[in-house]
């Protein structure tokens, strides 16, 4: 090579291995304080592509984890749910088998009340664990988990817990209309159209008001615009009269709508009533009860006493109410008489009312002491009651409502079923995804991440070769000046 000072060819060399060796330190210094080796695609465009497949999939599968555990706390409240359902079937058997037997000789309808309030306790709750025809829960569940084959079906990534089927409200169970004191006949709407098939209730609305012995309960249906089918119309209802004690259902002979259940007495009203009863003024009576509209009650004020007298089976129970007692406390009193005995007292929601009920023959009466009378029952006609028409025996219907809770039983059997399998799959689709995770996680690692040690043993060369060049390019720099030794 000649010796030139137009072009420095050993400086320029050294000035690009300079660049070259500067660059590796730059890139090492990087990797080093952010501890991946792919810092950008420039560091290695296949491997980051691999690299970001893995990591959308951990991010895919640490949310699914969190779906497979909320998927677990649903089934797990519902299952809360469903064991106290199997206790409270537990003390139905233990009612229908004491009024099952011949040689009881106590009163199978204060078996039954607490029979049909369990019924509906039933359905409430039922309806509180979204297991009712349209609840919450009362679906395939489907939960998202992810790990499925990369442009594989979806289907693979979920996890389904069928509980379109399981219904376990008193319908679901069978439990509707049963009893363990004989069924009172059921208080149909003679003039009411088959609803069997068909919809109905569209632009009008009916309002049906339920008096039992625990409570007015009122259920408003239709009026929404959109028609509804018979059928939906009875668990819409049954739903809003839950813990009644009676229940609605569709006649299988006749199509109509009808209640069943204990001592109780119905009245319709609102646009469209006339559609259903036929005499939405009087309201119907299912002919366990004194009246169909409830007797006007006021404070007494101007007497010492009402005495209102009860005569059942030949023994009369008389009840004082003084001067000042409320409605509710005349309720109140007059069932703590009486109930033994089959009688019971129901205010209206107005409480301004009292209508008499009961699964015996009664008849009612009252007097005044002290004096003419302002308040009580002054005005009202007292009429004598009349049993209520039974279908079958104590211990026919007792048998029978055994034989319900007993299908019952297997029923939530099946269910509980469903929900234990599900929580099962779901938390073995979770132990899958952790495993997964940590496979991916691994994965990308060896890909993405930084090998700490060679990179820092990079960095010392990258220094050392820095310092070099740096060096060799001073003494290239300073090489063209020995030709001014040539003009000495």
């Amino acid at each position: 090579m000649s010796l030139t000072v137009q072009t420095n060819v050993a400086s320029l060399i050294a000035q690009s291995n300079l660049n070259m060796n500067t660059q590796l330190m730059t890139q090492t210094i990087t990797r080093l304080t952010s501890g991946f080796r792919i810092n950008s695609s420039a560091d290695d465009a296949a491997g980051l592509v691999i690299a970001n497949q893995y990591r959308s999939s951990i991010a895919e599968l640490t949310q699914g984890v969190r779906n497979a555990n909320d998927g677990v706390s649903t089934l797990q409240i519902v299952d809360g749910g469903l064991n106290n359902i199997s206790t409270m079937l537990d003390r139905m058997k233990t009612l229908a088998t004491q009024a099952a037997s011949g040689t009881f000789s106590g009163n199978r309808g204060t078996l039954d009340q607490e029979y049909q309030q369990l019924v509906g306790e039933i359905t409430r709750q039922a309806t509180d664990i979204g297991l009712v025809t349209g609840g919450a829960n009362s679906q395939n569940m489907s939960v998202y988990i992810g790990g499925g084959p990369a442009g594989g079906a979806l289907a693979n990534s979920q996890v389904a817990v069928n509980l379109g089927t399981s219904t376990v409200d008193a319908t679901g169970l069978g439990l509707t209309g049963t009893a363990v004191s004989g069924n009172s006949v059921g208080a149909q709407f003679a003039a009411a159209p088959d609803i069997s098939t068909g919809t109905f209730l569209g632009a009008t609305q009916v309002t049906f008001t339920v008096n039992t012995a625990n409570g007015e309960h009122v259920a408003t249906v239709g009026g929404t615009g959109t028609a509804q089918t018979g059928s939906a119309l009875v668990a819409e209802i049954n739903q809003q009269i839950a813990g009644s004690g009676v229940s609605a259902r569709i006649n299988s002979t006749s199509g109509h709508l009808e209640f069943v259940g204990g001592a109780f007495s119905i009245d319709s009203a609102g646009t469209g009533a006339a559609a259903f009863s036929g005499t939405a003024a009087t309201g119907l009576l299912n002919g366990a009860l004194n009246n169909t509209a409830a007797l006007t009650f006021t404070s007494p004020t101007a007497v010492n006493t009402q005495v209102v007298s009860f005569l059942v089976n030949g023994v009369t129970t008389n009840v004082s109410l003084a001067i000042g007692t409320t409605t509710a406390g005349a309720v109140n009193e007059i069932n703590q008489a009486m109930n033994s005995q089959g009688v019971y007292a129901v205010s209206n929601t107005a409480g301004n009312a009292i209508s008499f009920q009961g699964n015996v023959a009664f008849t009612p009466s009252f007097t005044n002491t002290g004096g003419t009378s302002t308040g009580g029952f002054v005005g009202d006609t007292f009429a004598a009651s009349s049993a209520p028409t039974i279908t079958g025996n104590g211990t026919t219907s007792a048998t029978n409502a055994i034989t319900a809770i007993n299908n019952a039983i297997a029923t939530l059997g099946t269910v509980q079923g469903i929900v234990g399998a599900g929580s099962n799959k779901l938390q073995y689709a979770m132990n899958l995804a952790n495993s997964q995770i940590t496979s991916f996680s691994a994965a990308q690692s060896r890909i993405r991440d930084a090998d700490m040690a060679a990179e820092a043993a990079n960095l010392t060369k990258a220094q050392i070769l820095q310092q070099a060049s740096l060096a060799a390019m001073a003494q290239a720099n300073s090489a063209p000046q020995a030709v001014l030794a040539l003009l000495k």
